[in-house]
């Protein structure tokens, strides 16, 4: 079985393989389309015809005929034909593929088997070239021309370029190679000095398009040579006018040109165009330069002709026009301090540098005088400086200075400088938000008084100072008195803090200023602040925190965020106001190993920082010192009632009563000496304990106390009984 199943599919290969031999396929069926090439979106109709006997393998049996537009089914019609041929007819109402293969099958052996195919291609006719421009190569005399040539019409086209003289007939000038939108006619097709006729022609299955006709003469659009810029220099008497000289290209001496010139300043983005400048001249003047800059000047130049194309610009020249004295007025601000004993008046006295087309060359430096300058007459000078500010003493009472920039062509008319005091109405409010990573938008609110001007103050602040004012370039003048808002961009950078003042400027005084802070971006802060111990008991810990350094934090401090967690992971958490610098941990366990760490956040994000570890006590401070203070009233109290007991005999007495001697005993002195020694026991006894059974004491003579003699002659020792002693065995 198992051979017999592997031998079938061979014989189905074979039977394909007869099937689609060629005489058999080429020869059974054959599909024919109404048009291989039609409209995108129109019908297509498309027949098959299977002729069976000529087809292996489908001589018996019904033949099925059925379509695939590519790899998907559609439907068809089917009858038999003249000649026993079976005949499937197909409609496309809409073909929408620009390209598809339509595939005729029949049925055999229980599948779909292709038999024949047929190609449909759809589009659109081809679209009409636009644009078209042609320039003449002097070196070798062809002329060039490009076109744009409009929308896909998704068939194969034909471009060429096509033109005719007058009395010729249109030739082929060029065809464009590798889809490119140009080609070049060469010298043998063309006409010079005469017009000539030139076309873009685009062709495919659906139909031809040709662009406008272009009627030249090939020397009109001519592309020459740049000219040569030979001198530049400024007229004597007249010193914003120069005068230029060139040269054209060589060839075109006889020619007719039009030329034109531009400059422009390093300050400037666009170039300046003077145009009309005939060729031929070769010089030409103009006016309206600024004085001492430096200009860069470029020429080129065309035929007398709308179609001519102009010539590459040439080389460029550079050249410094004459200086002037500088003009215009300069922004100041100032600061004062009343004048000390020695009477005099200590100002700082500030300025920007002036426009580069007010400065009228380089400016070499500034000088300050107490009153402006006369002819022949110099005023006393306070400061002469190639800064752009100074620190001078004037006078007490002094009110006003003037300040005046020099070049080397001399120096400008003199700016007045009143030193108003600063004791006007201040502003109601004042507020910055970030103009982006490098600049920040102040806005304020205006005063209800007129206000002549504004002056901006700016200072970066460090952990050294933040006080405004080392920076002398930061500030800036707005002009408008009715502003409200203004745009600060020198010497800003991201993550770093400014302070801002501003100042209205009235028509007699300098209002008080106001401030504010403002980040032109932010971030998290660099590191979080150290944590400190300040106390610890068994179920609190108080914690400090010293401030950041301001460069660090990047950001406004939002919020400070305490973490602790003990070594069975119960984690618990606080948030504090950033103004804040400590926090007590409540609630803790005695005895207990805690591991604590501070978060600092800022609008940007945050930075965790380095844990703590700290263990909690068994008792309080107040349980300890009750525990001390017990035990200190305990003992004293046992020192006191031991000295009341050694002082007290009363109860001296009764706690340890007093117990007599008996070596002291009057029965020690009375007992006979012989009687005192030793008893001997026999040695045929063995020794153990005596067992006094009675002891008989024997009162003295009465009236007479124990161990008390009255005094008086000796007397003879009285005679003393016989001691009994009775003995017990053992």
């Amino acid at each position: 079985m198992a051979r017999r199943g592997a031998g079938t599919p061979f014989l189905l290969q074979l039977s394909l393989l007869l099937l689609l031999h060629p005489r058999g396929t080429l020869g059974c069926a054959s599909v024919v389309v109404g048009s291989p090439v039609v409209p995108l979106g129109s019908a297509v109709t498309a027949s098959c015809t299977i002729q069976s006997k000529l087809c292996h393998g489908l001589e018996q049996g019904k033949v099925q005929i059925s379509w695939m537009l590519d790899n998907k089914p559609v439907a068809g019609s089917q009858h038999r034909g003249p000649g026993g041929t079976e005949v499937s007819n197909l409609t496309l109402p809409h073909f929408n593929h620009t390209q598809a293969r339509l595939w005729c099958c029949v049925e055999w052996n229980g599948t779909k088997q292709r038999v024949a195919t047929a190609e449909i291609r759809a589009g659109y006719p081809p679209a009409k070239p636009f644009n078209l421009s042609c320039v003449l190569n002097l070196g070798d005399y062809g002329l060039t021309c490009q076109w744009e040539q409009g929308a896909n019409s998704h068939l194969p086209t034909s471009v060429v370029l096509k033109c005719s003289g007058s009395r010729t007939q249109a030739v082929t000038g060029c065809t464009p190679q590798g889809g490119h939108s140009r080609c070049t006619v060469p010298r043998r097709l063309l006409q010079l000095y005469r017009d000539m006729e030139i076309w873009v022609s685009a062709s495919n299955a659906l139909g031809t398009a040709e662009s406008e006709h272009l009627c030249i003469d090939p020397m009109d659009v001519a592309k020459l040579d740049p000219p040569t810029l030979q001198s530049i220099q400024s007229i004597p008497f007249q010193t914003d006018c120069i005068a230029l000289a060139w040269e054209v290209a060589q060839g075109t001496e006889h020619m007719e040109l039009q030329c034109e010139l531009r400059y422009r300043a390093p300050e400037d983005s666009a170039w300046a165009l003077v145009p009309g400048i005939s060729g031929r001249a070769g010089t030409a003047q103009h006016c309206g330069f600024l004085f001492g800059t430096r200009y860069h000047f470029q020429m080129r130049c065309r035929r007398s002709s709308a179609l001519a194309s102009w010539s590459e610009w040439s080389q460029g020249r550079n050249y410094t026009t004459h200086e002037k004295a500088p003009t215009g007025k300069l922004d100041t601000w100032w600061g004062t301090q009343p004048a000390g004993a020695g009477g005099r008046l200590e100002v700082q006295l500030r300025w920007k540098a002036p426009g580069w087309r007010e400065a009228n060359g380089r400016v070499l430096g500034y000088r300050v005088t107490l009153s402006p300058r006369r002819r022949g007459r110099a005023p006393p000078t306070l400061c002469n400086t190639t800064h752009t500010h100074c620190n001078f003493s004037a006078p007490a009472g002094t009110t006003r200075v003037y300040l005046s920039a020099y070049n080397a062509a001399g120096e400008s008319a003199a700016t007045e400088v009143v030193l108003l005091e600063r004791k006007g109405q201040p502003l109601a409010g004042l507020w910055a938000v970030p103009g982006g990573e490098r600049s920040l938008w102040v806005h304020w609110e205006t005063s209800a008084a007129p206000v002549a001007a504004y002056v901006l103050e700016w200072q970066r602040v460090t952990s050294v100072t933040s006080e405004p004012g080392h920076c002398s370039a930061c500030w800036q003048m707005e002009h408008d008195g009715a502003a409200t808002a203004a745009l600060i961009q020198d010497g800003i950078e991201p993550f770093q803090r400014y302070n801002i003042s501003l100042y209205p400027l009235y028509k007699d005084a300098v209002g008080v200023p106001i401030h504010t802070a403002a980040y032109s971006q932010q971030k998290a802060p660099s590191h979080a602040p150290k944590l400190h111990l300040r106390s610890i008991s068994k179920s609190e810990a108080e914690l400090y925190w010293e401030s950041m350094p301001v460069e660090m934090q990047n950001g406004f401090i939002t919020s400070y965020t305490i973490f602790w967690a003990n070594n069975i992971a119960d984690v618990a958490s606080a948030t504090v106001n950033p103004s804040v610098s400590s926090f007590v941990i409540r609630g803790l366990k005695p005895s207990t190993l805690y591991k604590v760490h501070i978060m600092a956040s800022t609008a940007a994000g945050s930075t965790n920082g380095t844990s703590l570890t700290l263990v909690t006590t068994v008792l309080d401070d107040s349980e300890i010192q009750f525990l001390l203070l017990t035990l200190g009233l305990a003992f004293v109290l046992l020192i006191l009632l031991l000295i009341c007991f050694q002082k007290n005999e009363r109860v001296k007495e009764q706690l340890w009563p007093s117990v007599p001697d008996p070596a002291n005993s009057s029965l020690g002195k009375w007992v006979p000496a012989a009687l005192q020694e030793p008893l001997l026991v026999p040695a045929a006894r063995e020794p153990g304990p005596a067992a006094i059974s009675t002891v008989t004491v024997l009162e003295g003579t009465p009236g007479k106390q124990a161990g008390k003699e009255p005094p008086g002659p000796a007397a003879a020792p009285p005679a003393l009984p016989r001691p009994y002693v009775r003995q017990e065995g053992p």
